[in-house]
């Protein structure tokens, strides 16, 4: 036996419209012919945002939508693809962000897990994916968000073993573009990214022995009133996106799925800056 029943999906008509337009556009760039798939757009439109939103298991979409397994990764992957080419770029988020009259950005990294393991690490014995920090297994990304800590850009994701300064560093471009804005906008971080103080704005570490001065103590208070914000971001992303709590794909497509997720973060809301 088997019990039908009916779901509501948290987001505006337009959203799905959106979505399932950009689908139409890919498969008309495909070349895809008319009644060649089992779902149309809409469909698939809505497959995805269940994956998305509510975490659904790939094997209840696919026996709700009378598919197999494998097309219904195959739908999703398309629509991951299609929704991550939109993601705003980093050049472009900044200058949206300083034409929003902006005069700091905040930047913080974020553990998105995975239950992917067994991937040898440059480390013996340590896994490339997993996080000595979080204890878990899982991808690095970083998160650029707005004062009020509403996320404005997302990286690629790097293994969850390395830290926030390795990612900074590691991502093409990402260092040296905060590094010429500086002057006309700060980006605000935790202590996490000491090792690039010169760029990013940190609070003062306590040394080591020793206890802070009456000023380097009011700056810290400040500097973590305002970073601390950022941290909206990251949880904003997790709490609207089941799917970000916990990834089963492959890990290096994380930064995609995260991207994606963003878009439609930005869709739903009809806000980007």
């Amino acid at each position: 036996m088997s019990i039908t029943y009916t779901a509501t999906l948290p987001v505006r008509d337009e959203t799905v419209f959106h979505l399932s337009g950009l689908l139409h556009a890919e498969r008309l760039r495909r070349g895809t012919r008319r009644g060649r798939r089992v779902l149309t757009c809409f469909r698939q439109a809505v497959l995805v945002l269940r994956w998305l939103l509510d975490g659904t298991r790939m094997s209840q979409l696919a026996r709700d939508n009378t598919i197999s397994l494998s097309t219904g990764y195959a739908h999703l992957h398309e629509a991951i693809t299609v929704l991550a080419a939109q993601a705003p770029g980093l050049h472009g988020a900044l200058l949206a962000a300083k034409a929003a009259g902006y005069d700091h950005v905040l930047l913080d990294g974020t553990l998105i897990e995975t239950d992917r393991i067994a991937t040898p690490g440059p480390t013996p014995g340590v896994d490339l994916w997993w996080s000595a920090k979080h204890k878990n297994h899982g991808g690095n990304i970083q998160v650029l968000t707005a004062p009020d800590g509403w996320p404005l850009w997302t990286s690629p994701v790097r293994p969850g073993r390395e830290h926030d300064t390795s990612c900074l560093r590691a991502h093409p471009g990402l260092l040296t573009t905060l590094t010429e804005i500086r002057e006309n906008m700060r980006t605000l971080a935790d202590l996490g990214y000491e090792g690039e103080a010169d760029t990013i704005a940190v609070a003062f570490k306590k040394p080591k022995n020793g206890e802070l001065t009456d000023l380097q103590q009011t700056f810290n208070h400040a500097h973590n009133r305002l970073r601390a914000v950022g941290e909206r971001g990251n949880s904003l992303l997790k709490t609207t996106f089941k799917a970000l709590r916990n990834v089963s794909l492959c890990p290096w497509k994380i930064g995609n799925i995260v991207a994606a997720a963003l878009v439609i973060l930005h869709i739903e809301h009809n806000r980007t800056t």
